[in-house]
């Protein structure tokens, strides 16, 4: 028998505010053709004055604790993963446990920008198949609107604001790649390309800062080592390409998705694509994805999945799981 973490429960929270891409045309020199046609984002939401990542981070992990029918008691942790923290210190996790008057347990922030929920999923896998936890709350949430430049055309149109959580809970299976839950993970990064998708401002500048991005550079990294990671997580779990019933992956450009699809041999229809309503929500997106899947039907137990993601670091990895 094996001990695997399997998805108890899943949810996401979406701000109020809707921001089509007309209403960026007022603010910034493009347009809605612009933006579609280079990254396939049609709206995006953004916080309210006042709302927080944690508030965001919240109101997901309710929702996942709702449909997995579990308490906060329930939960013996939280794995947070945002680059949008409400405050330098303490965590947004222990700010989310608070809200959710959770007063056992722990919580920590991961932070590997838009790596970040697969980095936070890996690290769960570990808490739960080591006896550390039984069940672990898993969020992505971030507020990038509040980093965006918008003097940076190129940039400021691609990002939103949301939060998606999974409820993970160790179960003894039979260690095979039957079973369901976590089978694989994947990660990575290099430090000496942390110029090409940064944040200007921190501790050190004095300042919040502004997102800083070299589009070109980070897609040609993207699509490669995407696939790659796709398929060393997959080859971890003795499976493959065909086996799999859908891709969930970062969602922060329709043409990184195809690409990365095409790499992997997968189908689009096997894909599972928000880019469109969503933009790129960095450690948001592939937990948001997987509600949204869920929600539409396209996910069911026992679906193979596979997400991937690259981010600021750079960061990269993946994780096999099923549903």
């Amino acid at each position: 028998m094996t001990l695997r973490a399997v998805v108890k429960g899943v949810g996401h929270y979406l701000p109020d505010r809707i921001v089509p891409n007309a209403e960026l045309e007022a603010l910034v020199q493009t347009t809605d053709e612009w933006i579609r046609s280079r990254s396939g984002i049609e709206r995006r939401h953004f916080v309210a004055q006042g709302q927080t990542t944690s508030d965001l981070a919240t109101f997901a992990a309710q929702a996942a604790l709702t449909h997995a029918g579990l308490s906060p008691d329930d939960i013996d942790a939280i794995v947070l993963a945002t680059s949008t923290a409400d405050l330098t210190f303490p965590s947004a996790a222990t700010m989310v446990q608070a809200k959710l008057g959770m007063t056992q347990g722990f919580a920590f922030d991961v932070q590997a920008v838009c790596a970040g929920f697969v980095y936070a999923l890996s690290t769960a896998n570990a808490l739960i198949v080591s006896g550390q936890a039984k069940r672990v709350l898993v969020i992505g949430a971030e507020t990038f609107s509040r980093l965006m430049d918008w003097d940076d055309r190129a940039t400021c149109v691609l990002f939103g604001d949301g939060a998606g959580a999974l409820v993970l809970e160790g179960q003894e299976l039979t260690g095979t790649s039957a079973d369901r839950g976590i089978l694989a993970t994947d990660l990575h990064s290099d430090g000496r390309f942390k110029d090409l998708l940064y944040v200007d401002g921190g501790v050190s500048t004095g300042k919040t800062g502004h997102l800083r991005m070299q589009g070109k550079e980070v897609f040609r990294h993207a699509v490669e080592k995407l696939a790659e990671t796709a398929h060393a997580a997959l080859d971890k779990a003795g499976l493959s390409g065909e086996d799999v019933d859908w891709i969930v992956p970062h969602q922060a450009n329709i043409r990184i998705i195809e690409g990365t699809a095409k790499r992997m041999q997968v189908p689009m229809e096997r894909v599972v694509v928000t880019v469109q309503d969503h933009g790129n929500t960095s450690a948001a997106s592939i937990p948001l994805a997987l509600s949204v899947g869920v929600q539409r039907g396209q996910i069911k137990q026992g679906d193979l999945l596979v997400t991937e993601a690259i981010g600021g670091g750079l960061a990269w990895g993946a994780v096999v799981l099923r549903w």
